[in-house]
């Protein structure tokens, strides 16, 4: 059985401008993406897929290959995950190379590790499903969540909790944005990385950080620091 680590990352973004490489605790963040793949052990190629000549460089210099560049078709910002997964196993295909398995890892998850991957990778074949990613718990029970009325007025969303105490109500999880292991030829068919038949490897607060401004890069290299220094 044959695997394939994918990595996503493309030149453009607003938000962090040079995201995808910009230095995290000393050393480019898709860095870490390449290093957890290489070391859990689990891919026959660790692949950078982009759009962008210095990412292909760096990628290249932590161990990853870019077999080829991303089109500008999938390299603007409507483009979705799973675009650039099917144009990476097609072009795959045109040379020839067929995996069984693949596992997308974002670019700026420098929690990812090989313990998890390999994780992930255990539930997948121990388990009749589809894919597997990280999710993580909610801090505060969303069944208590307030909305604002139309007279501009708190409220509770669903007042039938009010009375509740946290530790009785269902916990609620949200995807990690950190990667997804999946069977190539189940997503293909369903024509998306998370099917009806998904599973899961929970994560806590600490292992985890959605980065989209700033702030939330200092509060990544907080958590990065906090979880290692442990």
């Amino acid at each position: 059985m044959k695997r394939v680590a994918i990595i996503t990352a493309r030149g453009g973004s607003k938000r962090i401008p040079r995201k995808n490489i910009k230095d995290f605790l000393g050393k480019p963040i898709i860095a870490y993406s390449i290093e957890a793949a290489l070391k859990s052990g689990l891919f026959d190629e660790v692949m950078v897929s982009t759009d962008d000549n210095e990412i292909s460089e760096i990628a290249k210099n932590y161990g990853a290959i870019v077999p080829f560049m991303r089109s500008d078709k999938n390299s603007d910002d409507y483009s979705g995950t799973f675009d650039v997964i099917k144009e990476v196993l097609e072009s795959y295909k045109e040379k020839g190379i067929k995996f069984d398995q693949a596992c997308c890892i974002y670019p700026t998850a420098p929690f990812v590790t090989s313990d998890k991957l390999i994780e992930a990778y255990n539930v997948l074949n121990s388990s009749d499903i589809d894919s597997v990613f990280p999710v993580m718990g909610f801090g505060y029970p969303i069944q208590r969540g307030l909305i604002v009325d139309e007279s501009n007025k708190i409220k509770m969303r669903e007042p039938q909790y009010f009375s509740s105490r946290s530790q009785d109500l269902e916990p609620v999880f949200h995807d990690a944005g950190q990667f997804y292991f999946f069977d190539i030829n189940k997503v293909l068919k369903e024509n998306t990385l998370w099917t009806k038949n998904t599973g899961f490897i929970e994560i806590n607060e600490i292992e985890g950080q959605d980065i989209d401004n700033e702030t939330d890069w200092k509060l990544a290299e907080m958590k990065y620091k906090l979880l290692h220094e442990k």
